[in-house]
């Protein structure tokens, strides 16, 4: 039990895995904002056929979150979906990653809610991961904020001054926003959202304090404790509901008659709206074999999957299947945006070690590409390896 304690509130578990999440979610989220925008007024805005005067009306009763609710002015609408897409992109190069993923989430709850009747299976994930990353440290690695804190690492170490200015900025501007937001009203309703807001809020500036006292060892030791828990909660939050999403689909297509005998899959082939590539459907539908085996692998993967989480292997395995079976679908029914939500969300469970050659790929890419002068060798890079995968800090450079 003291193992199990130590190990849950003396690191944060999963740097990669939750690093793999925030660049999953915020890269779907931006190539949708950016393929939809010559479309946005008619989704989310004055255009759509979803009025303002409806969306009040339906925020009244449900209370949900949404900052396009303030004002029904086409300025406001453009500056809120503007603030989602520079959100999107800071998110997954990770600059700031504990604010953008605020700011993230904002984006996303905002224009989500304010047309509920828009949307898919993908963005109901979406909009649950929106929140969950507020909680999890996900810029340790694979991130701008890694290189900045390893940067300053060295700095220290030479003897030089590091002074963080950005920081303090963005805190002072979140909190002015915060008590206009709240001043007037418009926090009113729901109060998770809000609660969230100034919880992250207060946070990051009782962090910044406690950095610049002379002697706070202690304070630092109890913060780091705080951060880890709830980033691991947050981190088995997010496996629980991959395994719920598996399991309640697997169990539910268990009672439909069109899985029971095997031909399922064989009717979102032929549906125009689900046909980018008719010919393909038609391809893949020709064999009664293929549907059967296509239609009964996906309940059984589907079912089995959160069972198979107590054997690595066969977890891996599964994965594998689940993860090229999103891909299928993006390309065969034409849902890239559901399946990359999806696929996000199954990388919570890729191993470390195929997380960490994918970045050491990644990065050998990156300089072959566009070299740089001083750049570290392979054998100083995988000096700068962190011993431990659950607890690395060190990312490529972006």
């Amino acid at each position: 039990m003291s193992t199990v304690i130590a190990r849950v509130t003396e690191s944060a578990l999963g740097p990669y895995q939750s690093a793999v999440v925030r660049i999953g979610f915020s890269l779907t989220w931006l190539l949708f904002l950016l393929r939809e925008l010559p479309h946005r007024a008619e989704l989310y805005g004055p255009d759509g056929p979803w009025s303002w005067e409806l969306a009040r009306q339906l925020i009244d009763d449900n209370g949900a979150f949404t900052a396009l609710i303030w004002s029904d002015g086409r300025a406001w609408f453009e500056a809120v979906y503007a603030l989602s897409v520079l959100s999107s992109l800071l998110l997954l190069l990770g600059w700031r990653t504990r604010t953008m993923s605020v700011l993230f989430m904002v984006g996303v709850l905002s224009l989500q809610n304010r047309s509920v009747f828009v949307g898919d299976g993908g963005d109901n994930v979406l909009h649950l991961m929106s929140i969950y990353l507020v909680f999890l440290r996900c810029g340790r690695v694979w991130s701008l904020d890694a290189r900045r804190e390893r940067r300053a690492a060295e700095a220290h170490a030479r003897g030089e001054r590091v002074t963080d200015r950005v920081g303090p900025a963005l805190w002072s501007a979140f909190g002015v926003a915060l008590v206009a937001a709240t001043a007037g009203g418009r926090l009113d309703g729901d109060w998770t959202v809000p609660v969230i807001l100034w919880a992250v809020w207060a946070a990051l500036g009782v962090r910044w304090a406690v950095g610049r006292l002379p002697a706070a060892a202690e304070p630092r030791i109890l913060l780091d404790v705080v951060t880890n828990v709830v980033h691991n909660g947050a981190l088995l939050v997010i496996m629980a509901e991959a395994c719920l999403i598996y399991a309640t689909a697997g169990w539910y297509k268990i009672q439909g008659s069109r899985w029971q005998d095997g031909t399922a899959v064989y009717y979102p082939l032929h549906l125009d709206y689900f046909s980018p590539w008719p010919a393909l459907g038609d391809l893949l539908s020709a064999s009664g074999v293929m549907v059967m085996l296509v239609t009964y692998g996906t309940v059984i993967v589907q079912v089995a999957f959160p069972f198979t989480l107590f054997n690595r292997r066969v977890k891996n395995v599964l994965l594998v299947a689940m993860i090229a079976e999103h891909a299928a679908i993006a390309v065969i029914l034409g849902l890239p945006f559901f399946s990359l939500a999806m696929i996000a969300t199954d990388a919570v469970f890729l191993p470390t070690p195929f997380l960490r050659r994918l970045g050491g790929w990644a990065t050998r890419l990156w300089e072959a590409l566009l070299p740089r002068r001083g750049a570290a060798v392979p054998e100083q890079r995988e000096a700068r390896e962190p011993e431990d995968a659950e607890a690395g800090r060190v990312g490529f450079t972006a």
